[in-house]
């Protein structure tokens, strides 16, 4: 499946208008807030790997992480834009003006709040080809407010726009759709998760991997159990998931949402936990060609859902921000029929299911993941 917005941007690119609206005039998008019971913080960080040279710059590779996590006190602190300004406009650059006249959500995420005591369980999320580490903001301040931590992770060059703290904006490369270039850049991607999880064990230790050394949350120290690891990503980051998983033992249960699947990790499949989501279009275990062989090579527990009436960005903020937006980019963004507010609680809950039945071991939700909740119809099941 083509991951984030890539399609789309191109479609909505004869779209421009004439100039943006100022910002006072701009309509704003908004975005749900998460339901769980405690306040959520996060904290930016730019990461740097002298080990790895990044195959598109030739520079030491570097990332950019957001810590989401359970916060003591939300108050007195600004929450993060949804993108920072120079992403933001690059964003709308893609679209050619037609979303000029929008101003972008913020989060929910208090900028650097101090984090709740306890240790919790941590999950690495990577985004789909040309979408950024704050499309599944939703379901990330979800995990968060139930208690997890989350460090999304954006791929530079892969994801759609990554902007670093010195005011850079990498964008995505076109995309080679070679099956042995989108391998590579799965492995690269596997290989950004791996070193996200060696930067959080330096936070945990109460240690800045921040390149910048940046202000960290105070009490983040001491509170990532990083004995109970998952791995969750959308559409590419779905594969660099189920890669991550098979090169670092560390990452004990992952989820793909829609996204085909490349390198070793096909045809050798995992020992761990794992759960695919997929839509009636994509149909991964009939349509998808590394589906199957992934299948068949799951030693350990592992279920396909399907999400109803859903398409591609069904999975993302996408579907919450879709109808937010004029019809003409309305109908490029693989949103899919399905109600947004159901689509959002949806991949929300069997998430969390999911990880709460695997890092938890809670198994009061399992249910849901047979899809047979009558609370959330929408999930039906596949095979597992």
């Amino acid at each position: 499946m083509a991951g984030g917005l890539g399609a789309a941007a191109a479609l909505a690119a004869p779209l421009t208008v004439s100039a943006p609206a100022a910002a006072a005039d701009l309509v704003p998008i908004r975005l749900a807030g998460p339901t769980g019971p405690l306040p959520v913080g996060a904290v930016d960080l730019h990461l740097v790997d002298p080990s790895r040279t990044d195959p598109w710059s030739g520079q030491p590779r570097e990332v950019m992480m957001t810590v989401t996590y359970p916060a003591v006190d939300v108050h007195d602190h600004a929450t993060l834009p949804w993108l920072p300004a120079g992403a933001e406009r690059a964003l709308k650059a893609r679209f050619g003006g037609a979303v000029d006249g929008y101003a972008l959500p913020a989060t929910h995420s208090a900028d650097r709040a101090p984090a709740r005591p306890g240790r919790r369980p941590v999950l690495l999320h990577s985004p789909g080809y040309m979408s950024d580490r704050t499309f599944n903001t939703l379901l990330i301040e979800e995990l968060a407010s139930w208690g997890y931590v989350v460090a999304a992770v954006d791929h530079p060059y892969d994801s759609g726009e990554v902007e670093f703290p010195d005011g850079r904006v990498v964008v995505s490369r076109p995309d080679d759709a070679s099956h042995e270039a989108r391998t590579a850049a799965v492995l690269v991607r596997a290989a950004d998760l791996r070193f996200a999880l060696d930067a959080l064990a330096v936070l945990d230790r109460g240690g800045n991997p921040d390149a910048e050394r940046c202000p960290l949350p105070r009490g983040l120290r001491g509170t990532l159990d990083l004995t109970r690891v998952g791995a969750f990503g959308h559409s590419r980051g779905g594969a660099a998931s189920a890669l991550v998983m098979y090169l670092d033992e560390r990452v004990r249960a992952g989820v793909d949402l829609d996204g085909a699947l490349y390198g070793p990790v096909v045809e050798r499949g995992l020992d761990r936990p794992f759960l695919l989501m997929d839509t009636a279009i994509h149909d991964g275990l009939n349509q998808d060609g590394s589906w199957p062989p992934f299948w068949r090579h799951l030693s350990d527990w592992h279920r396909c859902l399907r999400l109803a009436d859903a398409d591609h960005n069904s999975f993302t903020d996408i579907v919450a921000i879709a109808p937010q937006l004029p019809e003409p980019v309305r109908r490029q963004l693989q949103a899919g029929a399905i109600p947004a507010g159901r689509a959002v609680a949806a991949v929300r809950a069997t998430v969390r299911a999911f990880f709460d039945l695997q890092l938890r071991g809670r198994p009061d939700t399992r249910h849901l993941l047979w899809g047979a909740s009558p609370r959330y119809p929408e999930i039906l099941y596949i095979a597992g």
